[in-house]
C-alpha cells in the first residue's frame, strides 16, 4: 500500500503530530510519497525526513501509483486534493488541521486509528458528484471542474450583473444580481448556504442554483436535478466578470456564454463507521441547536 500526502503548509504544533503519522503509516508497512509543497514546508520547519522519501508533484505521478491520498489541513486544502486525484478513483482521507473540517472529517486525534482502520480494510467509500464548466475559451484547460460550486461573480464594479439562464434549452430565469452559485449537493453546505441555500443530502443527485443578492424579492434558491445542462449568458457594466471553481477564479469575457453540468467522473472519499453527515451538521453548523433539546 502507498499512501500520497497533500498539505499547504504546517504549524509548529502540528510537528509532532505529521511525525507521529509518518511512523504509523511505516509500521502497518505503507510507503508514502509527499506532495513537493508539503515537502518543502516539512523541510522549512526543519523536520526529519527518511533520505529516501518519494515526492510528487502531478497527478500523473500518482494516478497508478497510490491506493490513498491523505489531506493534512482544512476544507480548502481538501478542495485541492480533486484536482491531484482528477479522474482517477483514488480516495481520500481528509485529515483536519485547520478550522472547520467539514469535508475534512478526521481529527488529529483519530489519526493513529484510521491508519489501522484503513490497513485493515475497515472503510467505506463515499462517491461524491463533481460540477463542470465548458466554455469557448476553455480557461481553466482540462481543470474545469469543482466539488462544491461553480459561481459567475461581478467584477471591478458595484453595479449589478445579468444572469440569463437556460435549463435543458428552456429560458429559467434573468438574474439581476450580483453574483450566481451553482452548487452540488456536497457544497450547499458551503457558499450557497452562506446565500441563504438550502442544505441537501450528499446523495441526493442534485444541484442547487443560489442568487447572490439578487435585487427581487421573487427571487429564492431553486433545486434541479444534476442531470441537467445548465447555459448561462453574463453580462454587466465592466468588461469583464468572474467564475470561480471552488477556490479556482478566472475573468470571464462580458457576454460570454457558459455551459455548466455535472462532470463525468466522481470522487472517492474515505469514512468510517462512526462518520455521520446529520453528526457534523449538528457538531460543526449547530444544525438544529435548540436550548429545548439540551
Amino acid at each position: 500500500m502507498k499512501i500520497a500526502i497533500y498539505g499547504k503548509s504546517i504549524d509548529e504544533e502540528d510537528i509532532t503530530i505529521v511525525c507521529s503519522m509518518l511512523d504509523k503509516i511505516e509500521r502497518v508497512g505503507a510507503e508514502v510519497t509527499l506532495h513537493q509543497r508539503f515537502y518543502n514546508a516539512l523541510r522549512s520547519k526543519n523536520v526529519e525526513l527518511k533520505s529516501n522519501v518519494q515526492v510528487f508533484q502531478t497527478h500523473q505521478e500518482i494516478k497508478n501509483e497510490v491506493q490513498f491520498l491523505f489531506s493534512l489541513g482544512g476544507d480548502g486544502t481538501f478542495l485541492d486534493t480533486i484536482l491531484l486525484v482528477k479522474d482517477s478513483n483514488i480516495p481520500i482521507l481528509g485529515i483536519n488541521t485547520g478550522r472547520l473540517g467539514f469535508l475534512s472529517t478526521t481529527a488529529t486525534s483519530e489519526i493513529e486509528t484510521a491508519i489501522d482502520a484503513i490497513s485493515k480494510g475497515e472503510f467505506q467509500i463515499e462517491k461524491r458528484s463533481l460540477i463542470e464548466l465548458e466554455d469557448e475559451d476553455k480557461i481553466f484547460g482540462d481543470e474545469c471542474f469543482a466539488l462544491n460550486e461553480i459561481s459567475v461573480l461581478k467584477k471591478d464594479t458595484s453595479s449589478m450583473i445579468n444572469i440569463e439562464v437556460e435549463l435543458d434549452g428552456i429560458h429559467l430565469n434573468t438574474y439581476w444580481t450580483d453574483g450566481l452559485i451553482i452548487s452540488t449537493a456536497t457544497g450547499s453546505t458551503a457558499y450557497s448556504l452562506s446565500c441563504g441555500g438550502p442544505i441537501l443530502m450528499p446523495g441526493s443527485g442534485n444541484f442547487v442554483l443560489t442568487p447572490i443578492a439578487p435585487h427581487n424579492l421573487n427571487v429564492r434558491p431553486i433545486v434541479i436535478n444534476d442531470h441537467s445542462i445548465l447555459k448561462l449568458k453574463v453580462e454587466g457594466r465592466a468588461d469583464r466578470n468572474l467564475v470561480a471553481l471552488d477556490s479556482r477564479s478566472k475573468e470571464l469575457k462580458n457576454g460570454a456564454t457558459i455551459l455548466v453540468k455535472k462532470a463525468k467522473h466522481q470522487i472517492s472519499i474515505v469514512h468510517f463507521t462512526n462518520d455521520s453527515f446529520i453528526q457534523s451538521l449538528r457538531n460543526k453548523l449547530n444544525w438544529g441547536l435548540d436550548k429545548r433539546n439540551i
